[in-house]
């Protein structure tokens, strides 16, 4: 059997790893913009490993009663949930090996404030492939369609903050060093940040 050539995923916020071992895998990654959004998914969170163990970095949306498909979520910035989420970032990684090298690439996407929360999760999901080294095809759906054929590796509700990592990508996990791994020990399924912070320009070879 031919491998999945296109990855159908859902929007989300600093993307978790397997995103874009799924990017790396396929060469495409079709983002779905049309489903109904999701709460307390990775479409408006992240997760990062900070001093405590795994903190949750969560988006405040407003989602319109008449439409509720994904492409039609506006973020929320009456709360200051921007400075927050850069401070914890900071307070996370800032010991990390190349957090000052990639800092001014990643923090001023947040700084740009766009109005849907699509618009927003997919900037990110580009800047991030970018940094990573993944030469990837990335779109978002016109409609909504509720089963793929085999050519597509459809993870859309595979990847979900409290489901464990699939089995598909649970092989291709092998501990790399984490700022905080000697007091809880390597975890994954975090966001790409954590990787990319931690390991560089290596991120591209552990992701392959």
């Amino acid at each position: 059997m031919n491998s999945p050539s296109c990855a159908v995923v859902s929007a989300a916020y600093f993307p978790p790893v397997e995103y874009f071992m799924a990017a790396a895998m396929t060469g495409r990654l079709l983002i779905e913009s049309r489903e109904s959004y999701i709460k307390q998914s990775y479409r408006n969170r992240c997760r990062i490993y900070a001093c405590d163990g795994v903190l949750s970095l969560t988006v405040p949306v407003s989602v319109p009663d008449a439409a509720r498909t994904m492409d039609s979520v506006v973020v929320d910035y009456s709360r200051p949930w921007r400075l927050q989420h850069e401070r914890a970032i900071m307070s996370a990684y800032g010991t990390s090996a190349f957090f000052e090298y990639y800092r001014d690439d990643i923090l001023p996407v947040l700084d740009s404030c766009p109005e849907r929360l699509l618009d927003l999760d997919v900037m990110l999901t580009e800047k991030l492939t970018g940094l990573l080294g993944i030469r990837c095809e990335i779109s978002c759906t016109d409609s909504y369609v509720e089963t793929y054929g085999p050519d597509f590796l459809d993870i859309r509700y595979a990847l979900h903050p409290k489901k464990t990592v699939p089995e598909i990508f649970r092989n291709r996990y092998r501990p790399y060093y984490q700022v905080f791994s000697e007091r809880f020990g390597f975890i994954p399924g975090l966001s790409a940040l954590d990787l990319l912070f931690n390991e560089g320009p290596d991120a591209f070879s552990y992701l392959m």
